[in-house]
């Protein structure tokens, strides 16, 4: 499991001052590029396009739970939750303090060879990578 943590900016508040509903689908995704970045020891989607394929999104789940405002501070919980053959899937639980879950997501991404954009299987690097850490 890999923590990031996200400050709520002004930009990402309405004139209520509670978090647009599309942007807690950034804060999901910058998580878990952030995250997938800390596995790889380096830029993710630059890893993965120089090692020949990308990953975009099959699947996405959001479930909201609590308004979120400006100037509070997100701790984001990424771990991996599935390895498939040709994707995995990334579980995501953001906390505004450890006894009060703001929101969940489940990202499912799918690898494409950045040639053709079709299908294909897991790389045996990052299929290794995602299973250590689905491991701990």
């Amino acid at each position: 499991m890999i923590t990031v943590r996200r400050k709520v900016l002004f930009g990402d508040c309405d004139p209520a001052g509670i978090v647009y509903t599309p942007r807690f689908s950034n804060f999901a995704l910058e998580a878990t590029h952030d995250a997938l970045s800390d596995l790889f020891g380096g830029p993710a989607i630059t890893t993965m396009q120089q090692r020949g394929f990308v990953t975009p999104v099959r699947a996405f789940n959001l479930e909201f739970l609590t308004p979120v405002t400006w100037d509070q501070e997100l701790e984001i919980k990424v771990s991996v939750s599935r390895v498939g053959n040709q994707s995995f899937t990334l579980e995501v639980k953001a906390y505004l303090n450890p006894d009060q879950l703001a929101f969940t997501a489940t990202i499912t991404y799918v690898t494409l060879s950045v040639e053709t954009k079709e299908k294909i299987s897991l790389p045996e690097w990052l299929r290794s990578a995602l299973s250590k850490s689905a491991a701990r």
